[in-house]
């Protein structure tokens, strides 16, 4: 049985992952404090998720799109958000710069998710910016970069951060994912094999941050000055798609995943969602924890 044959039997669990649905004519996704909509239609397709744990010395970074490590940390309250400021950022900066063997990693910022209550963290914000805040698990496959955005948008992160830099060739945009629940989590991480996925697959959705949610009219109109925003793909139920998920995470552990990777020669992204485990009736809330940054090859 070949390698491939082997993922593709891997034993797992059923579960639903949210597609999008037809075509909407408007893809954004609108997020404020504590909450965020999409305007897309989505829908819920039943799939395999295999357990990645017996296969997780073979699931690679630049094989597959996401890696599994150990990797503890120094904080002892992820919510602690001046504790995080303070110690997060270099944790994995330097995890992700040993990791991916870049020359320079630059933070993009974190988000923590929860299943559990978010009513306390739905408080309208002025000015808010969509970092080192609480947010509901993201239920749809998604990559956070749209290709056709990713270069812009590691150009201006990089200029900001090293003005007058070298430059750079090969960037890696990842996010570092940690889960700090005990487990069981009721709604894991699932991700994608970035060798099931076609480059031609997905389709722009637009980020949009605001300070209060718009109601459904404003949010399909108008939108003035959108291509110049951030935007995320999301993708549409394909039969071929490989998930995977490492059930029973622990906070000394971490996925190392890909957004966009410029190097299209390996698996240049992983998409991924959440979803809700039903097969664990002793399931715990999710809390966890996300840093998006750029890796840069100088």
């Amino acid at each position: 049985m070949s390698a491939i044959d082997e993922e593709i039997s891997a034993p797992g669990v059923e579960a639903e992952i949210g597609y999008l649905n037809g075509d909407s004519p408007v893809n954004r996704r609108f997020v404020a404090a504590g909450v965020e909509i999409n305007t897309g239609q989505y829908a819920p397709h039943r799939v395999r998720i295999r357990n990645g744990r017996p296969f997780q010395d073979r699931l690679g970074f630049h094989s597959h799109g996401f890696r599994l490590v150990r990797r503890p940390s120094r904080i002892t309250e992820f919510f602690d958000r001046t504790q995080v400021d303070a110690i997060y950022p270099g944790e994995v900066v330097e995890a992700v710069k040993e990791l991916t063997g870049a020359t320079r990693v630059v933070p993009m910022g974190w988000m923590i998710r929860t299943s559990g209550d978010l009513s306390k963290f739905q408080q309208k914000t002025v000015g808010y910016t969509h970092q080192g805040g609480v947010q509901p698990p993201a239920a749809e496959a998604h990559v956070d970069f749209a290709p056709d955005r990713a270069r812009r948008l590691a150009t201006m992160l990089y200029e900001k951060a090293v003005p007058g830099g070298p430059g750079f060739g090969r960037f890696i945009a990842t996010s570092f994912w940690r889960t700090f629940s005990p487990p069981p989590q009721d709604w894991p991480l699932a991700l994608c094999d970035g060798r099931s996925v076609e480059d031609s697959e997905g389709v722009n959705n637009t980020l949009v941050v605001v300070d209060s949610l718009p109601t459904p009219e404003v949010a399909v109109g108008p939108w003035p000055g959108e291509e110049q925003l951030p935007a995320a793909s999301v993708f549409r139920y394909s039969p071929r798609h490989r998930w995977w998920y490492f059930p029973d995470m622990t906070r000394d552990e971490a996925l190392l995943f890909k957004f966009h990777d410029s190097d299209h020669s390996t698996a240049w992204r992983a998409p991924h969602t959440a979803f809700h485990d039903m097969s664990r009736p002793d399931a715990r809330v999710r809390e966890s924890i996300e840093f998006r940054s750029v890796a840069y090859f100088e």
